[in-house]
């Protein structure tokens, strides 16, 4: 009787690779490749090296999940932005949970945190936090000692700090990205100027202009003050600022509080330059008062409000830079440092653009 074929025996080349067999030749237990594999810490980063190598050889790894395995973590990147009814901030808060797949060649993995705009203790307690948790942090900067040594800690523990829209003085922040608020502010000061002599027919007729601002704890806001007030100085003398520097918080409804007293104090204002955010609340006392239309009114930031704004003539000019270029600057320069480059190779600087009616985007 004929014996049976014995049953064909699997050959140990045909099969597939197993983490044993990736283990065995890279000379690490099959833990170490489990934690190389899942991207999970407790490894140097030679050995790291030789496991994938290893997979590679053994054809463990389909490609696509090799070069995943092969690139770096992201980068946990923290925008800590100012909460409450700015419309533009809460358009860049937008930009940074939207702007993923943009930012995908960059690596880096973008959440944003609202904070009390106006409170130093609690901005400094977050970045704190946040520096015991990221890879990099951005955010708006209130000039305050506190702030100032919670920055110095953070960046002390190694973690990089850029600053968004306000910088920070004497602080050991990478960058700071934002327009030169200086020249903003001289920017809206030529331009209140200019649109005001059109208006009465002569540069040199005395009138008053006033000014509102988010909190001069920011720095930026401050700045631009400054340079609005010396471009008056030194091109429109004649026109006179009153009523102080009236500070809403870039609360849309202080704003319109604060702007129906001022037009009662003032009746004849020619002009209104709003350093910070929140112009519908300015604009809306115009509306009330049957300003809108009649005196020139200068702002930041293009958000819907605002658009609407330049549309029906309640504003002359916003003075803008995209939320998206303040994100794609920011995490340029964080990927900048990780890769060991100076943090502003490759940045150009944040032009200031001046959005009118006929210009809309």
């Amino acid at each position: 009787m004929p014996h049976a074929d014995p049953e064909p025996r699997v050959s140990t080349e045909s099969r597939r690779p197993r983490i044993d067999d990736i283990a065995r030749q890279a000379g690490v237990s099959a833990a170490t490749v489990d934690r190389v594999l899942n991207r999970r810490p407790g490894v140097r980063s030679a050995t790291a090296q030789r496991v994938l190598g290893v997979a590679a050889t053994l054809g463990y790894l389909p490609q696509a999940e090799l070069y995943a395995s092969l690139r770096p973590a992201p980068m946990e990147l923290a925008f800590v932005l100012p909460a409450g009814t700015n419309r533009y901030m809460r358009m860049l808060a937008d930009c940074v949970k939207f702007s993923e797949e943009q930012l995908a060649p960059f690596n880096v993995k973008c959440r944003c945190h609202a904070i009390e705009g106006f409170d130093p203790e609690a901005l400094a307690r977050r970045l704190s936090q946040l520096g015991k948790q990221c890879d990099g942090i951005a955010f708006m900067a209130l000039e305050d000692p506190r702030v100032r040594e919670a920055v110095h800690a953070v960046v002390r523990a190694g973690v990089p700090v850029l600053t968004l829209i306000s910088d920070l003085s004497n602080s050991p922040r990478a960058a700071f990205v934002g327009m030169d608020n200086r020249a903003a502010g001289r920017t809206a000061g030529l331009l209140l100027g200019r649109f005001i002599a059109a208006r009465t027919g002569s540069p040199n007729r005395p009138a008053k202009v006033a000014m509102f601002a988010g909190s001069l704890a920011y720095r930026g806001h401050e700045e631009r003050e400054m340079g609005f007030r010396h471009i008056l100085a030194e091109s429109f003398p004649a026109l006179q600022v009153v009523g102080g520097l009236r500070e809403g918080l870039d609360d849309a409804e202080t704003n319109r509080r604060q702007a129906l007293q001022l037009l009662a104090q003032h009746p004849d204002l020619v002009g209104i330059y709003n350093v910070g955010g929140a112009s519908d609340g300015v604009a809306r006392a115009l509306k009330e008062t049957g300003r809108d239309g009649r005196l020139s009114f200068i702002g930041h930031g293009l958000t819907p409000d605002t658009r609407t704004l330049l549309i029906d003539g309640t504003m002359d000019a916003v003075i803008n830079t995209t939320p998206q270029t303040l994100v794609n600057h920011a995490v340029r320069i964080f990927s900048n440092l990780r890769d060991g480059q100076g943090a502003l190779v490759g940045v150009e600087p944040v032009h200031i653009s001046v959005v009118l009616r006929e210009n809309l985007p």
